[in-house]
């Protein structure tokens, strides 16, 4: 089952609260405090996992609490701090924070970690309030507790070039031709009812061990769009958000004879859904491509639509998924076209968000140490 959206509770470990204790031992008649400090409240981050690709996980297990700091002992002894808790995410979620709608970090790359609910300073031991004119003190403090968020998790498939077009406009059959993935495919509308990726190699070579050698891609094939699908007509545009990360844009737009629609006039209302969803992906580099050659005999129609795209300045080529011809061409136009985009690094967001919100992969678990001390020391 794919799940691209879950909604999830995280809860960090709250900290230990701190000792009242005195010494008591043989020929050590005033041995003053020895309360011991609280350890510090485990936290809770979420990791970019390459081996995942959907949310599923939190789609039942919605609750996640990380472990609480110990107590501190007499003797001086400090309370151990709670273990972190690590939730792992497919690479590409982004993460929000529900009540608010703010970003909390975007886990674009594999390895990625970020803290999202710090655990809770331990309370400070009678130790701690020891003075020259109070020198048996009873005062000790409790921990602090840890935060506490509801997250809305989103997840947007990593891919290079997305497929749009209308239901049956032939996305399935191209991206199980020119790739390994096996959609479901069907004579009827609405055939795919989640995406799909496949990973493409536009110059066919293999080297040792039969690795592919050459340039290779990721394509994505979308559920496909009708008209209104921005009111929520036929599946709605929920599936959109997963071309907002991809380069570039494959129009495919079925000029069969069995297709009574106007080509150009289904490629402009898949254009208007587009722009209705964000209009930065109407600024995405396209490429339209008519589909099912195999089963145009008037080409008229299809000559329309070749002289729209190049009114308005569109790359156009022309294919025939079951049997191949001009497949190679395209996924080599793909392949250059994506050669002249430079890959973009993580969506725009500020640097204030991912200053508090990004850790480190090493040493992430000593950082949240080493501000719990700070704030005691201060």
């Amino acid at each position: 089952m794919f799940v691209d959206e879950a909604k999830i509770y995280v809860k960090a470990g709250n900290g230990g609260n701190g000792c009242m204790a005195f010494r008591r031992e043989k020929y050590v008649p005033r041995g003053g405090p020895s309360g011991g400090d609280g350890g510090n409240g485990g936290s809770v981050y979420l990791e970019a996992n390459p081996n995942d690709n959907t949310l599923l996980r939190y789609r039942y297990n919605r609750e996640f609490t990380a472990d609480r700091g110990r107590h501190g002992e007499g003797s001086n002894c400090t309370g151990h701090s709670g273990e972190d808790m690590i939730l792992q995410v497919p690479v590409g979620t982004l993460a929000l924070d529900d009540e608010t709608g703010e970003t909390i970090a975007d886990l674009a790359t594999a390895g990625q970690r970020v803290l999202v609910a710090n655990g809770g300073r331990g309370g400070r031991g009678n130790q701690h309030f020891a003075k020259p004119w109070h020198q048996a003190p009873r005062e000790h403090e409790d921990g602090f507790p840890g935060e506490e968020r509801h997250l809305r998790l989103e997840l947007k498939l990593l891919a290079d070039v997305g497929l749009v077009g209308f239901p049956n406009a032939g996305k399935s059959t191209l991206i199980s031709v020119i790739s390994a993935a096996r959609p479901k495919i069907a004579n009827y509308p609405f055939t795919t009812l989640e995406p799909n990726l496949g990973v493409v190699n536009a110059d066919g070579g293999t080297g040792k061990e039969g690795r592919e050698i050459g340039r290779t891609f990721v394509v994505a094939d979308l559920p496909g769009l009708i008209e209104g699908a921005h009111q929520g007509a036929g599946l709605g545009i929920r599936f959109l958000r997963h071309v907002e990360r991809t380069r570039l844009l494959v129009h495919l737009v079925d000029t069969s004879d069995a297709n009574a629609d106007d080509p150009a006039h289904s490629f402009e209302v898949i254009n208007g859904e587009l722009a209705a969803f964000s209009e930065s992906l109407t600024q995405k580099p396209m490429i339209v491509v008519a589909t099912k050659l195999d089963a145009t005999t008037d080409r008229t129609r299809l000559e329309a639509l070749g002289d729209y795209c190049k009114e308005h300045g569109l790359e156009f080529h022309s294919i025939s998924a079951a049997t191949g011809d001009g497949v190679k061409d395209l996924v080599r136009s793909i392949a250059d076209a994506l050669d002249k985009i430079p890959k973009a690094s993580l969506e725009q967001a500020s640097d204030d968000e991912r200053v508090q919100a990004t850790v480190e992969v090493d040493g992430s678990t000593q950082r949240a140490t080493q501000h719990a001390g700070e704030d005691r020391n201060s």
